[in-house]
């Protein structure tokens, strides 16, 4: 009997702690964690064309084209540590993306859905900061760092990503309403969808993921 690889596709609007998510199932489930977020981070740090190209259009609330975004995950999907299965967190994001992957991998993928409401993704972000030098992340209500927008860890300040401003939120989620609510009608008429709502601790969500998925 073949053995089919274990593929997540994970949907959410940004703040909803789908990053985190991602990072549990994927120790949880011995599969590699492909974020299109972190590809862009990298590439946007080591300035390549890729990565100029990306951050002005980020810096906008913008979506990075289909094309470019179709051509590294496939690139990244066929490395062999994915032979076993892989979780894609930020990919799909439009419903041509989805058809562009269904071609790829057929229809075998667990979709899930995590929900939260606008008012508190918006209190979740614009709150959020991230030190300048190391990294680390912060928040002024959940997290707040012991010395006022200073790094514990290493003493830099402390500063808000230009996306992370109300405004830039408020776009995000609208960009995101626009680009990416309608693939979840198109996994739903797949019998593709679970939708997790983000209620209670990072454990629960994620021990709710894995009952809905039956994992």
């Amino acid at each position: 009997m073949k053995h089919h690889p274990l593929i997540l596709i994970l949907l959410g609007p940004p703040g909803v702690g789908k990053g985190t998510q991602a990072t549990l199932l994927s120790k949880h489930l011995h599969i590699p964690h492909i974020s299109t977020g972190d590809i862009f981070r990298d590439n946007i740090k080591r300035e390549t064309p890729l990565g100029k190209q990306t951050k002005a259009l980020i810096e906008r609330g913008e979506l990075v084209p289909d094309t470019i975004v179709d051509a590294i995950v496939f690139d990244r999907i066929k490395a062999k540590d994915c032979l076993q299965g892989y979780l894609l967190d930020g990919y799909p994001r439009t419903k041509s993306q989805a058809i562009a992957l269904e071609g790829l991998i057929g229809s075998s993928a667990h979709v899930v859905n995590y929900s939260l409401d606008d008012a508190t993704i918006v209190q979740r972000l614009s709150g959020r900061l991230t030190c300048s030098h190391c990294g680390l992340s912060f928040h002024k209500i959940f997290h707040p760092p012991k010395k006022a927008l200073t790094c514990d860890h290493c003493q830099h300040p402390l500063v808000q990503r230009k996306d992370d401003e109300e405004a830039t939120v408020l776009a995000r989620l609208d960009t995101y309403r626009k680009q990416t609510a309608p693939l979840i009608e198109f996994y739903t008429k797949k019998g593709q969808l679970t939708t997790v709502p983000c209620k209670g601790s990072i454990e629960e969500i994620l021990n709710t993921s894995l009952k809905l998925l039956n994992l």
